[in-house]
């Protein structure tokens, strides 16, 4: 069985408030590793042909007020 079987094994046998413990941390987990690799991303530049572009578009009136 691999590890990611094992995990989800082990989540099915949760209670419901263990699970709803589990989601929780789970959720904060998923986003602080989403924000480390955007800021790494960042970081390291691989944004920059994006806000160029954006900055582009703004310069030639390609833009609307949300």
């Amino acid at each position: 069985m691999t590890k990611l079987e094992e995990l989800k094994e082990a989540v099915r046998r949760l209670s419901r408030e263990e699970l709803a413990h589990f989601r929780d941390w789970f959720m904060e987990f998923d986003a602080s590793s989403w924000d480390r690799e955007f800021e790494e991303d960042v970081a390291q530049g691989k944004l920059e042909r994006f806000a160029e572009e954006a900055l582009e578009d703004l310069r030639h009136g390609r833009c609307r007020d949300l």
